[in-house]
Parts: structure tokens; sequence; C-alpha cells
């Protein structure tokens, strides 16, 4: 147990860390968290972090937050809190329980180089309603808990000091995406700002964003350009310091870069090509440069020895991985420090998976670049909404805005292989047509409309297989028998198994801890681990099994049935088995049987 002592006008008080993990001290004492560049395939030299401490105000008896009219005022008394840790986390300073209604304060100053520069304020994430002032004035709002947004504030900035104030609503009602994070969620309910905030200067005319499309068969990369005006786009592909490509084409018009000698992007060789963007008014001025990357992979389906299997660069690879939450004891939805958010992708490599599930949340999109870099595949969860069957035009159109603006967020990640709208039906509605929808919008990707669609909630109607998409998909615990089996048209997968926990006494969140099975020793643990794994093997072999899941990466909450403890200090099983066994069975993979009928 760590204990910090917060300082506020109110005097001394002590937040208690119930599971400190190894980041937390640091994360405590830093003057400005997770302080790094958070949008690395976008990337210019200058920008200022806003993270650190802000005046905050919250609860259920402070002025809604609900997107206001004008801004909350803010006595010189106000507690503290440390941005963008929620209020609900022991790294936020006042571990608060479900705010509902937040508002943030604090001040800044512009440097003086960004004179006469376009300033853009930018967020990670806030969950869920986001509306900003700027000097007492109403920028603007947003709504949506998982993906990013900014708003031009140079209209309302005074020459010296300035006053931003966020007010953050979430009123944890089922009824907007919220996935774990919900009423019928396991884990803390947690809101407001969660990921970075932060100030970028821009010329008039600038890079708004960008789409990166690989094609390794075609040898090229297929690159769109959205930018406030009309101009000339050049693209410089580099390898290293060496330039391997160079193109113009239009802001606002797809065009290709032809790459010679293509290096793929893969697992075992996660190979990326850095790209430099200029634009170029009409009159030669150059307006703005920004430094991105891309992996050129592809992704598709295709049979092999008669079997619908996925495809990577246009070989079979079992895609064997962690069912992956992204929960800290610490700091909740939010990772304590880079160091730690890029802990858990490291570590899975190390125990030999290729494939992570990103489960019921997203990230920041430092995670993707570390996912990127480092080599591990991505499935990426749509977080659920709980009650699409009431208000449906409000909660049914807020869900598909929402999926749309997490596909926009991370479609450049070539770690991403596969969206997952669904999961065991929960919140499920028109599945089969969203399903073809977000094929329709990524065709560049896989698409598993409900992942375990065997299983279901008891509060609403099945939807089931929806018989399209790319995947059959069951969930077995702990199985990993009766798997799924491909049919004529869809890969098979096992979208989570195992689930089998060990208890590590110190290393446990103070709650009534479960699992689905038991072990009572690590070696035995281990020994059951391995033994399923050899009957993955043979559902690869031998029934056309491409994908298994296990559950899970860590701990979570009451959750004792993760590879690591929560607090990400003990390996609950011996690593080098681990690692050893799931080599084997994605080496397997390169040279399955047929399936036996």
């Amino acid at each position: 147990m760590l204990i910090h002592f917060c300082y506020s006008p109110q005097g001394v008080y002590a937040q208690v860390a119930q599971l400190p993990t190894r980041w937390t001290k640091a994360a405590l004492a830093a003057s400005q968290p997770l302080a790094e560049y958070p949008r690395p395939q976008l990337q210019r030299s200058q920008w200022l972090c806003l993270n650190g401490t802000w005046n905050y105000q919250g609860g259920k008896a402070v002025s809604s937050a609900n997107n206001p009219a004008s801004p909350l005022t803010f006595p010189t008394t106000s507690q503290k809190i440390r941005v963008p840790y929620c209020p609900e986390s022991v790294l936020s300073g006042i571990q608060r329980k479900q705010e509902i209604n937040m508002w943030y304060q604090r001040s800044f100053t512009l440097p003086a180089s960004w004179k006469g520069k376009q300033i853009l304020l930018h967020f990670g994430a806030v969950d869920h309603q986001a509306t900003v002032f700027v000097n007492g004035q109403k920028v603007g709002s947003h709504a949506g808990g998982y993906d990013a947004f900014s708003f031009d504030i140079t209209a309302w900035l005074a020459p010296d000091a300035n006053s931003l104030v966020v007010a953050a609503y979430d009123p944890n009602d089922g009824r907007t995406p919220s996935g774990k994070n919900g009423p019928r969620g396991d884990y803390t309910f947690t809101s407001g700002i969660w990921q970075t905030v932060w100030l970028e200067p821009v010329n008039h005319d600038y890079i708004q964003a960008i789409r990166l499309l690989p094609d390794l068969a075609g040898k090229q990369l297929r690159l769109e350009v959205k930018a406030s005006g009309a101009a000339r786009v050049t693209a410089v592909v580099l390898e290293g310091k060496k330039e391997v490509a160079r193109v113009e084409g239009r802001a606002g018009t797809a065009f290709s870069v032809p790459i010679t000698n293509p290096k793929p992007w893969s697992p075992d060789s996660p190979f990326l090509y850095d790209i430099k963007l200029t634009l170029t008014a009409p009159n030669g001025r150059v307006s703005d440069e920004v430094m991105s990357y891309a992996g050129l992979r592809d992704v598709n389906l295709g049979k092999v020895n008669g079997v619908v299997r996925p495809l990577l660069n246009g070989k079979f690879v079992m895609q064997l991985g962690l069912l992956d939450q992204g929960y800290w004891p610490d700091g909740i939805l939010t990772a304590p420090t880079e160091e730690a958010l890029k802990f858990d992708i490291e570590y899975t490599k190390k125990a030999g998976y290729n494939l992570i599930r990103k489960h019921m949340k997203t990230e920041p999109q430092r995670f993707y670049y570390w996912a990127d870099k480092l080599g591990l595949l991505v499935w990426q969860d749509m977080p659920a909404i709980w009650y699409p069957d009431e208000d449906t035009l409000a909660t049914r159109t807020t869900f598909r805005n929402e999926l749309k603006a997490i596909i926009d967020d991370h479609y450049n990640s070539p770690s991403i292989i596969a969206w997952v709208p669904f999961n065991e039906n929960w919140g499920a509605f028109d599945v089969a047509t969203i399903t073809d929808w977000v094929k329709g919008y990524d065709p560049s990707r896989l698409v598993n409309g409900n992942s375990g669609f065997n299983n279901n909630p008891s509060y609403q109607k099945a939807y089931g297989d929806p018989k399209n998409g790319d995947f059959v998909d069951t969930h077995i615990y702990v199985g990993p028998n009766k798997a799924s089996e491909p049919d004529d048209k869809r890969a098979a997968s096992l979208g989570e198994f195992g689930g089998v926990g060990l208890f590590v006494r110190g290393h446990m969140w103070p709650v009534e801890n479960n699992a689905y099975a038991y072990e009572p020793t690590k070696t035995a643990l281990t020994d059951r681990y391995v033994m399923l794994l050899d009957q993955v093997e043979q559902l690869m072999r031998y029934r056309g099994l491409s994908v298994a899941i296990y559950t899970q990466t860590t701990d979570v909450e009451h959750e004792v049935n993760g590879v690591l403890t929560y607090d990400r200090e003990v390996e609950k099983m011996d690593t080098n088995r681990i690692r050893a066994v799931n080599q084997a069975v994605i080496q397997a993979g390169l040279t399955p049987a047929g399936k036996q009928e």
C-alpha cells in the first residue's frame, strides 16, 4: 500500500494507493505526467502539453456540466486534480466515485514564438460530453468518450495569460458507448478527462488529417491529406535517413506513392517507413510540414489447403494472443506512465504472443505506436453500448457515430488488423448491417461482427451469429474444446478462452476475487496452460481454427485470471515455458493440415 500526501487550500490529505504499481510513485511525483508527444502519426516540432495540476469542482452538487452555456467560476481555494487521470483514480489526487459533473480549469501562456499562428487545442479523450471555454467564452462541445477532438481557439485568446475551462458530463446511464466502464460493466466506473490535453500552433493553411492505406502487393502506399486550403502536397518516404520515394499530389485528392522493393511489416519484422509531408501554397510558400510513419502490410482472407484462413502479407499466420483490457489499479483507464503503457506490449511479445485483442476500450495513440513499432497484431473492440433499445434514435445514432470516429482515429496504425463492433451480444443491434458497414468503410481490414456470439446477457435478446463478416467466433471457458470451425466464407476464431486463475497474496485488488477455474501453484497453472495450447494446436491443424485469444493479460480488479497480476509485478506462469508453447503453436501454423471431415 502506498500513501501519497496531497496538498490543497483545504489542508493536507492522504491518498491511498490500494494496489500500487512500480510506476505509481513516479506518476505521482511528475509535475507533468504523460508528457510524450501524443500523436505520433501526425507530428509537428512545436507543441505545449497541458497535463498536470488543474483546478477542479465536481459531483452532483455542482452546476450541470451537460453542455453548459457559461463556465463555472473557480475560487482561489478550488480543489486540485492531476490531468489526465480520471477523478476516480488515486493518481488524480482526489479519488472520487462517479462524479457525473466535472469542471476543470487552468491558465496558460503561449510561447512568444507562436505569435501570429492559429492555435489548436487538442484532447486525446474526455468521457463523455465535453464543453470547452476559453477566457469565459464557449468554444465548442464534443460527445464521445474514446475519440480525440480539437478546437481552433485563436479567436478567443488573450495576449498574455489565458483561462481554459472544461466541463465534462458523464451520466453513466448505458446509453453511450462505455464498455466495461458502464452500468453493467465489471470494473470501477470512470469519467472525465483521461488522455492528454495539449496545444499546437499552425499556419492558416495546415494539414488537418491524413489517411494511410498500405498496399504491399501493389508495392505502394496510398495517401490522402486533408488540409484547410487547396495546396500541393509533397510526400517523401524514408528508410532510415535514405529517401526511397517522393511524390507530389493535391490536398483533398488521394494519390499513391510507389515503393520499390518494399519491406513488409509483420510481428516478426515490424519495419516502419518514415514519411515527411509538406504542404505548399500556390505561391510556393511552405505552410506546413509534418512527420508520420507507415507499415506496409496486407490483410485478407484466403484458402489454405481448402480452409478459409486470415492471411497476413499473403500467408497464413496463426493468431495467438491475449485479451487485453487496459485497466490499471492506480490510473484505471489511464496507464500511469509511458513506460507502463509500453510494458504490457513488451511482456506480450516476451511471452511469445503475436496478437492482442484490445477489449471494450481504446488506448491513446501512443499505445498503437508501440504496437506498430514493436510488432504486435491488434484486434480493436468497439466499447459496448448497454441499452440500445431505449431511446433508439439517439442511442443507436450515438453508437454508429462513435464507431466511425474510433475507426477514423486509428485507421493509420498497421498493427490493427481487425475491428470488433460487438462482443457477446452486449448492446447488440443491427449486427449484420453494422458488420457490413464497417467492412465497406474499411475494406483493408478484417471484421469480426459479434465476437462470442454464443454468449448473451440476460437482459436482451441474442442476435447471435450475424452470418457475415470475416470470422465465425465463439467464446468457450475454459475451453478450447468445441471451438469455432470455419465456413465457406469465414475463418474460425476462438475469441476468448482460458481464464484460469491463481491467487497471489499481496497482489490482488481488495475485493472478492474470482476466475473461471483455478490452479493452486504457478507450476500447476503453467502445466494447464501448456495443455490448453496443445489442444489449440490440434484445433488449428485439424479443425480449421485460425485465431485463439487467451483471457487475459493481467488480473483486473475482481478477476484473478491474468497472465500477470493486476499490479504487473508477478508473472503468474513460467514465462519461458509459455513462450515456448506459444511459439510452437504459431510455427505449426506455417504448415497446417486441411480440415478433417
